[in-house]
């Protein structure tokens, strides 16, 4: 890791284009301590500070990633999120993802709905991509993929009304939970990118699996989330270009 000068947000390079700041960590050790301080017994897996172990034998393991759009917070773009999840065993519980700039706090538990600011929230029902709004990521983590995702993206562009590329996987998917996107893709994400948001569109009755329709995206780190109609249209369109296998060979070459 580097440190990167001329900056007084405390800014470094954990790998190329890969950033972590001052707010990253400070907001990590926030969300850790009230963390501990409420559950001294479960584990927390963390972007910054990777697995620790609680005090006792818990099932549960909140899942962190205390500032998701760190380039987009330092180039002054007003879209990035704290996202924290909990998990029990291999099930998401609860889920909350804020969104500082507009004050927007989306809470989800398992089997308890998802709400925006207190208020439920429901996905209206599509039965495609046509007309549908969604958002994406582009896998700058696996760049070898990337003319896999770029044809994906072209057969997804032609059939969709449109698709934006905001710059934090977590706010996307807490976003299409309110109907404002209507479903989500991306490749090779972290786990702290996606477990928050993914119980959140599940709960607003949504459909979230892996590229291959299962439910391994956390540890795959593909991801189709949204509407029922439009996670199976995606769904349908990845099949003409890969699989989870594929990835897995392709990123490995």
């Amino acid at each position: 890791m580097r440190h990167l000068g001329g900056s007084d947000l405390g800014v470094e390079e954990k790998e190329k284009n890969d950033f972590v700041s001052r707010a990253d960590k400070e907001s990590e050790a926030a969300v850790i301590a009230c963390i501990y301080d409420a559950f001294p017994a479960h584990h927390i897996l963390a972007e910054e500070g990777g697995r620790r172990a609680g005090t006792g034998e818990a099932d549960y393991e909140w899942i962190v990633d205390p500032l998701d759009g760190t380039t987009n917070y330092l180039q002054g773009v007003p879209f990035f999120c704290v996202s924290i999840g909990c998990r029990r065993g291999s099930e998401m519980v609860a889920a909350a993802i804020l969104d500082p700039q507009r004050d927007d706090l989306f809470t989800a538990s398992a089997g308890g709905g998802a709400y925006r600011n207190g208020k439920r929230v429901r996905l209206a029902p599509r039965e495609g991509l046509d007309g549908a709004f969604l958002a994406t990521g582009f896998p700058f983590k696996a760049r070898g993929a990337a003319d896999t995702y770029a044809a994906l993206f072209r057969d997804v562009f032609v059939e969709a009304r449109g698709i934006r590329r905001c710059g934090a996987a977590a706010l996307d998917l807490a976003y299409t939970s309110a109907g404002v996107f209507e479903g989500f893709f991306e490749f090779r994400l972290a786990p702290w990118d996606i477990a928050a948001g993914s119980l959140l569109v599940r709960e607003a009755g949504g459909v979230v699996s892996d590229l291959d329709g299962g439910d391994e995206y956390l540890k795959k780190g593909s991801i189709l989330a949204g509407v029922p109609g439009v996670h199976r249209r995606l769904l349908e369109i990845v099949g003409r270009h890969t699989s989870e296998a594929d990835l897995d060979r392709l990123l490995s070459g």
